[in-house]
């Protein structure tokens, strides 16, 4: 028996180890070091290594610009999401009734999703600071006239609307996937009994997918407050540092100010607000859930 036993152990050992070694190096390691950051007061700068406790996280609640920043944070993810889903979900149903050319359609729709955020942020910037404003101008638009990255309003919508437009082709392709599962002769049966194109989205298609809405909102949820190489390329936290994410301040603290206990505190601090929320909406919508 105890051969056996030392015969598994071995076995898992030789299968299990390398993938368990990497995880713990990967994951584990750094995770562990990154909590016990929270709790010093860490500076590269002034070479200072010493246990706070809950110093950092004590520093950070009662940070009137960092309670902003993650408020600005939370209205910048809210707006994305829905505009990014209601989107990609209206793309959906169009592109997944085999229409003509759709494929087409919809790899073109999904190939921002496959641009570095630092490149499309770059591209969007050039579009905002120079075309736009030179068609403004010389068509008499009034809302392009002006550059967007200028006016603190404007470059909080243009950073909605250019993470909106990135994940709309990506959160597009999970919704056609979930609307192709949709039985056919329950979409006929409704048909049969009076049901309009509307009333079909609304009593049919929309409960038997929302495995799919819980994926999309999952997914755009998490991207938008991890929110960074598409903030710093586009606004760089700018004008006056009004378009400031909660993740770009983050960088800023660690890797600029050299308070990595700070910033690795205010990255958890974010984490808990991240997984609270995508948790909350994945267990309200799973209540919603319809088999076919």
């Amino acid at each position: 028996m105890r051969q056996k036993k030392l015969k598994n152990v071995g076995t898992f050992l030789i299968f299990g180890g390398p993938s368990l070694f990497a995880f713990t190096a990967v994951v584990l390691i750094p995770l562990a070091f990154g909590l016990y950051l929270t709790f010093t007061n860490w500076n590269m700068a002034t070479g200072t290594h010493a246990f706070i406790g809950l110093g950092n996280y004590k520093s950070i609640l009662t940070d009137k610009t960092y309670l902003e920043q993650l408020w600005f944070t939370i209205k910048y993810a809210l707006l994305t999401v829905v505009i990014s889903n209601v989107g990609a979900f209206s793309l959906g149903l169009i592109l997944s009734k085999g229409l003509k050319g759709q494929t087409f359609f919809r790899t073109g729709f999904f190939t921002p999703n496959l641009i570095g955020g630092l490149i499309l942020g770059y591209l969007w910037q050039f579009l905002f600071t120079q075309v736009l404003p030179f068609m403004g101008q010389k068509y008499g638009w009034a809302i392009f006239q002006t550059s967007w990255l200028s006016d603190t309003t404007k470059a909080f919508w243009a950073l909605v609307i250019v993470n909106a437009w990135q994940l709309m082709g990506y959160l597009m392709i999970v919704y056609i996937a979930g609307f192709v599962s949709v039985p056919s002769d329950i979409l006929e049966a409704a048909a049969i009994d009076g049901a309009g194109r509307f009333r079909k989205i609304i009593s049919v298609i929309l409960p038997l997918s929302v495995s799919s809405i819980v994926v999309c909102l999952f997914l755009s949820i998490s991207r938008s407050f991890l929110t960074y190489d598409l903030n710093l390329a586009l606004t760089n936290g700018g004008p006056y540092g009004s378009t400031e994410l909660a993740s770009f301040h983050i960088v800023q603290k660690a890797f600029l100010s050299n308070e990595y206990g700070m910033g690795q505190a205010e990255a958890v601090i974010l984490f808990i607000v991240v997984a609270v929320i995508a948790l909350t909406q994945s267990a309200f919508m799973k209540r919603l859930e319809v088999e076919a």
